[in-house]
């Protein structure tokens, strides 16, 4: 079933690994906080497994075709499911809860530089290619407090085979409350055979 409808249909379709298919943009709010727009590339994967849990890593690059690599993060949690999404028949609100892991892997010597620029207290300096967990840890660069447990107001849907999540918002804002969930369709994720 390519084009999964009810609830219980998406989350068994869903259940598995899936990857981007090439390379993304998508608009990201500047972390500094002064409200320039800045471009992001980045690949995702996410593996969606039982009793609602789910892993995903967002990987960034420093350019259109994925030479240059920067830093991935990989969360870990509990997904929330709730009512149909307007968007198209057969979508489905969907909460990512941050609840069980989130680190950050810079990929080259300037992420590195840039993470460590302003570090919070109590974190240790980031090493290259060195994974470090910032769960429930102040993190003021991604905007996250002391004991925070982030959440990613989404969306999902399925179509052909293919597997939808929101589109960002054109003004870098994101999906962090459910008010701000998207109204629009992503690029997609293929399964991963």
């Amino acid at each position: 079933m390519e084009n999964p409808r009810t609830l219980e249909q998406v989350k068994n379709y869903a259940l598995g690994e899936w990857q981007s298919i090439a390379m993304e943009l998508r608009p990201t709010e500047d972390r500094t906080g002064n409200g320039k727009v800045e471009p992001t590339y980045l690949k995702r994967n996410f593996k969606y497994l039982p009793n609602d849990k789910f892993i995903g890593t967002i990987t960034l690059f420093g350019d259109n075709y994925g030479k240059l690599l920067l830093m991935e993060f990989e969360f870990k949690g509990n997904l929330i499911w709730h009512d149909e999404h307007p968007i198209a028949k057969g979508a489905w609100k969907i909460d990512y809860m941050l609840d069980e892991g989130f680190a950050v892997t810079p990929l080259s010597t300037q992420a590195t530089s840039m993470l460590n620029m302003a570090l919070p207290e109590g974190i240790t300096p980031f090493e290259d290619h060195q994974k470090k967990a910032i769960l429930g840890k102040a993190f003021p660069m991604f905007h996250i407090a002391e004991g925070q447990i982030v959440g990613d107001y989404d969306l999902i849907y399925f179509k052909h085979g293919l597997l939808f999540m929101g589109a960002k918002h054109v003004d870098g804002t994101p999906f962090d409350q459910p008010g701000n969930r998207p109204h629009q369709l992503q690029i997609p994720l293929e399964r991963v055979p």
